[in-house]
């Protein structure tokens, strides 16, 4: 055997971290960044980070359920153990083929992860994971496992442990520790065990059947029965404390024939389709909805264009104004909220800021309103499938039994963003047209991140995915709730060849003769997603609203005037069409079509807007494809006609009107009363009342009274859009540290390699810096100056300790160039590149040992 072979194993994960390549430590921080929050100072650092309970605990949470299994089945095996040890607790003795197929894969991740470190032979759980899944009193093993046989009969007295083994028809030894032994051989001996289970009596064995899947701890009486009597005997139940037995981990094992777990799941579960449409029918009824979504967010807007509701002195809507908006746009109160979110969500709506704090239209909103309607669905769509904002937790509690409030705090869930994605890409692998069964959807989620949530249906991860699937219907992102087209490219899985799972989850296109091998299909799960950049992000949603804008219906210029005084638009209608269509008539009805009704107060409040009846006659008949009906012109005449025949200012206000029998009927009418009203002149009434006041009581008494200037000038009264400040669209909350991108995982890796080599590299012994014990070198500043010249001149590479500004000490590997002025420039390993250093910061210098052939 050659000397490359007979590598000598890793003795700590630091050690092995050591060997791992650039390509491995990549990978390894990839997966976990957290890592690399701050730069470790080398191997050494990311090691005792690795192993940190905090970064364990969320390296496990993001492993697939039977990585997960392989890591739990690890914590049970004797440390260290070999390859084939850990297959058989997967596989158990029937050797299940899809875990052998399975097995390197998961192997392979939790070394790529640093959880496992080791060769082969001797593969190591991290610390801090095997006890989080170890077995133990206080935290049960998820493989329902006990203690073993050592660890059970810790406390036993030796003199009992001879008696079991006089029981189990062993020889007794003459200690406890070869009694131990002899006893566990026994327990791992197939043969020897069947034979031993072969002589129990037919109660003892369902004891035992009762406990081998946990939990393995049972309770008897002083006094045990004889089933219980018959195995305490034997050792094959253990004594832990006074009433409590234990079932060995060996026996449960061999009963179990060799599997750590009652059920090993290899294979992710597949995404079942529910029901199968052509794909044109599935684009189509996506871009209705992707429109419909535009209208109902244009609608909210419009409701709050002079101010929405009030924010709550806590912050967020009231559950009085969430009801009202979901009247307003005819949905339930969920709906509500996801529309008011989302609106938030990309930009649109915030609080002004102002002292009566309220909620209105941004900027942007006005910018939005510009864009085309492919534009304005994939500023949406984008904002959602970013967001951490959720709708569906509105109405529930926070920590502090809080009612979560629509657009107030704590509505932000970190795993939205991935778990949205990931459900859309599930999607997408399904042949094209094909809706997927929500159950089959949150069944492969809790696969794929089976720590994150519980079996049940209620965890977050699984009422995300539920959310998902219904707000991607809503927002056209999916139609009859298959994925469309411009879907798929908003998340960049474009393909028109029917979809097929691969190893690692993705989409591939294929042949119809592709077969893949049973045990190698989608055993691998899929990789964590990684960000996109904002670049990446919107040639996406570029590429997604090329799509999406064939689909969507070109607006209108016309309607259809009716002669009961409506008018149908048959279609979306173009904006100046529709923001004049607003106030000159109420809307009746929505849906395919729209449905006006002119009534004398919408032709008024057009004529409060500065419109004259001339102009309204021309705007109609200009508009419509059908002749204008007579009622209606008659109706906007007559309304006209009385329009600002009564004036009303501010005196504390009065009405003037030339016609003295107009005010004399006022004064007549007992509806009045309430104005207190009294004459000034002929032509003048004064009232207490304030204008605005009265300027709604004479409406209400069937008069069109005109609001007038301190000059006399009739007052316009167009709705004034209120605008909050400029505001940014609220900021996803990150779930951890993100991934970093190619560019920082390279400098990382050689800072984090040059760390490295500056405290592990030999260096001369010296007298002040005898060995390398972790400590700084110390020298005076003469001797510090001479090794740098000297240095210099012979081109050595020196070790050096370095106390930076904020008093932070390091080591350094530095290559000097040149000394002058107090300072030495020279290449810094450690850095990976030339820089500076104030001569007076360096605590000493040491020269680096010669390599050894």
């Amino acid at each position: 055997m050659s000397s490359d072979e007979k590598q000598v194993a890793p003795r700590s994960l630091a050690e092995a971290l050591r060997a791992k390549d650039d390509g491995s430590l990549a990978a390894l921080l990839r997966a976990r960044p957290d890592l690399i929050t701050p730069v470790p100072t080398d191997l050494t650092q990311l090691a005792t980070r690795a192993g940190t309970r905090a970064s364990v605990i969320r390296a496990l949470e993001r492993l697939d359920r039977f990585t997960l299994q392989a890591a739990e089945a690890l914590a049970v095996a004797p440390e260290p153990a070999d390859r084939e040890t850990l297959l058989a607790l997967l596989a158990g003795d029937e050797n299940d083929p899809a875990v052998v197929g399975a097995f390197p894969h998961a192997l392979a991740a939790l070394r790529e992860q640093a959880l496992v470190w080791g060769p082969d032979d001797r593969l190591r759980l991290v610390r801090t994971a095997r006890e989080l899944l170890a077995p133990s009193p206080q935290h049960p093993s998820p493989t329902g496992l006990g203690p073993t046989v050592a660890e059970a009969t810790a406390g036993m007295s030796p003199g009992r442990i001879q008696e079991i083994l006089t029981a189990a028809g062993l020889p007794t030894t003459h200690d406890a520790v070869s009694a131990v032994a002899s006893l566990t051989a026994l327990f791992t001996d197939r043969a020897r065990m069947a034979d031993l289970l072969a002589a129990a009596p037919p109660d003892s064995l369902d004891v035992l059947s009762r406990l081998v899947w946990g939990p393995p701890y049972g309770q008897v009486t002083a006094e045990p029965a004889a089933r219980l009597r018959w195995l305490l005997d034997r050792g094959l139940l253990l004594p832990t404390a006074p009433g409590t037995v234990v079932l060995p981990r060996e026996v449960a094992l061999h009963l179990r024939a060799g599997r750590a777990h009652r059920s090993t799941e290899p294979l992710p579960p597949a995404v079942e389709p529910a029901a199968t449409h052509r794909p044109q029918v599935v684009d189509t009824t996506a871009a209705g909805q992707a429109y419909t979504s535009l209208a109902t967010i244009e609608e909210l807007l419009k409701d709050w264009d002079e101010g929405g509701p009030t924010v709550l002195r806590a912050g967020g809507l009231s559950v009085r104004d969430l009801k009202r908006t979901a009247v307003a746009l005819d949905v339930p109160e969920p709906v509500a909220a996801f529309w008011v979110e989302l609106a938030y969500a990309a930009g649109l709506l915030a609080s002004d800021g102002e002292a009566d704090e309220r909620y209105a239209a941004t900027p942007a909103y006005d910018e939005w309103l510009e864009l085309p309607a492919a534009g304005r669905w994939t500023r949406l769509a984008t904002a959602w499938l970013s967001g951490t904002r959720t709708a569906g937790v509105i109405g529930g509690r926070d920590t502090k039994e809080r009612t979560l409030a629509a657009l107030g705090p704590g509505l932000d869930r970190s795993a939205a963003p991935e778990v949205r994605h990931r459900v859309l890409t599930l999607l997408a692998a399904l042949p094209e047209g094909a809706s997927a069964s929500p159950d089959s959807v949150v069944a492969r989620l809790h696969w794929e991140r089976a720590l994150r949530g519980a079996a049940s249906s209620d965890d977050l991860r699984a009422r995300l995915a539920r959310w998902t699937l219904s707000e991607a219907e809503s927002l056209g992102i999916t139609g009859r709730g298959a994925l469309s087209a411009h879907g798929r490219a908003l998340i960049g899985a474009e393909s028109s060849a029917p979809a097929r799972e691969t190893d690692s989850g993705a989409e591939q296109a294929s042949g119809p003769g592709d077969k893949l091998p049973v045990h190698h299909h989608r055993h691998h799960p899929a990789p964590p997603p990684q960000p996109r950049s904002p670049a990446e992000l919107a040639s996406a949603a570029a590429r997604a609203g090329k799509l999406l804008a064939p689909l969507l219906p070109e607006p209108l210029d016309h309607v259809l005037l009716q002669a009961d005084l409506t008018a149908v638009a048959p279609g979306p209608l173009q904006r100046p069409l529709a923001d004049t269509l607003d106030v000159l008539a109420d809307v009746e009805s929505k849906g395919g079509a729209t449905v006006y009704r002119f009534t004398p107060g919408s032709v008024r409040r057009a004529l409060d807007a500065g419109r004259s009846a001339s102009d309204l006659h021309a705007f109609l008949s200009e508009h419509s494809r059908t002749p204008v009906p007579q009622p209606l012109t008659y109706l906007i005449d007559d309304v006209a006609r009385r329009h600002g025949h009564l004036r009303i200012g501010s005196a504390s206000a009065y009405v003037r009107c030339d016609d003295d029998a107009v005010l004399n009927e006022i004064l007549a009418d007992k509806r009045s009363q309430g104005l207190r009203l009294r004459r000034l002149a002929p032509t003048v009434l004064a009232a207490q009342a304030d204008p605005a006041t009265l300027l709604e009581g004479l409406r209400s008494m069937g008069f069109a009274p005109a609001a007038e200037s301190a000059e006399g000038d009739v007052l316009i009264t167009r709705a004034h859009a209120h605008r909050t400040p400029p505001r940014t669209a609220p900021e996803p909350v990150p779930d951890g540290p993100p991934s970093p991108d190619t560019t920082l995982l390279g400098a990382a890796i050689r800072a984090i390699r040059a760390g490295d080599l500056a405290s592990t590299t030999p260096h001369k012994p010296t007298a002040a810096a005898p060995g390398r014990n972790g400590t700084l070198p110390r020298t005076t500043s003469a001797e510090t100056l001479a090794t740098m010249q000297a240095a210099v001149l012979t081109g050595d590479t020196l070790w050096i300790g370095y106390v930076n500004a904020e008093g932070s000490a390091s080591q350094r590997v530095i290559a000097p160039i040149k000394v002058e002025g107090g300072f030495v420039t020279a290449y810094d390993h450690t850095a990976d590149e030339v820089r500076t250093y104030p001569l007076h910061r360096v605590t000493g210098v040491a020269e680096l040992a010669d390599e050894q052939a």
